[in-house]
């Protein structure tokens, strides 16, 4: 029962880690400041929390459904409206940021903009400082920005980085052809992946895609490992 909760290894290179983690602290400096350079230093800093968890999803896992540039730039104006929304009607309370959160989370699903900072961005604003809270319907002006600004900067320093962001629908993997349907009608595909998603009917931080290019991935060094078992024997 207990090794349930160990954690499998990271299939990452610490060099791979290093650059997600410069990767971060200059986006997130770069949101922070820019932020409170228009808006004043006060709302930015208030905004430091939502910021850096959206920088792990960005530089660490940019691959990720997660961390595409819809979900956060949607996922941040989602939180933001109904927090604000919900604020104005039910007021300030801890009760009424819960809500928020729970609502902006729906909003986001419907959308096809999930991203997880968003729900700490809504109990952020409902629970907010003074200065924060003197802005009004004015603080979508500071969320929208640091959004974009985290966004350019992930898009810059990925691919500066040689990490293509956004990810497409289907990126190809290395020796395995991603415009070429299986010869084998049994071989799996990404629309019976997409059909085995939604039997699951829960939520997965990947697209049928990216699960099928892994599967071709898997499936051709499987061959290369038995055509060296072959050879091994003889």
């Amino acid at each position: 029962m207990l090794a349930r909760w160990i954690p499998a290894a990271i299939n990452t290179r610490p060099s791979e880690w290093s650059r997600a983690a410069i990767g971060m602290s200059l986006g997130t400096l770069l949101s922070v400041w820019l932020c409170g350079q228009v808006f004043g230093m006060d709302v930015a800093l208030h905004l430091i929390g939502p910021l850096g968890a959206s920088a792990v999803l960005l530089f660490a896992v940019s691959s990720g459904a997660l961390a595409q540039p819809w979900s956060i730039l949607g996922g941040y104006l989602c939180a933001a409206v109904v927090s604000l929304l919900v604020a104005h009607v039910l007021g300030r309370t801890l009760g009424s940021a819960c809500l928020a959160a729970g609502m902006a989370l729906t909003l986001m699903c419907w959308s096809r903009c999930l991203h997880p900072p968003a729900g700490a961005l809504a109990l952020l604003l409902v629970l907010a400082d003074p200065a924060t809270i003197a802005m009004d319907w004015r603080e979508l002006g500071p969320v929208m920005l640091a959004a974009t600004c985290m966004l350019l900067s992930a898009l810059a320093y990925n691919n500066l980085t040689r990490i293509r962001y956004p990810k497409g629908h289907s990126e190809p993997v290395a020796g395995v052809p991603a415009d070429h349907p299986p010869k084998d009608a049994l071989a799996i595909t990404a629309e019976d992946l997409k059909l085995a998603l939604a039997d699951m009917q829960e939520f997965f931080d990947v697209t049928p895609e990216d699960l099928e290019q892994l599967i071709h991935a898997s499936e051709l060094h499987a061959k290369r490992r038995s055509i060296g078992e072959v050879f091994t024997h003889r």
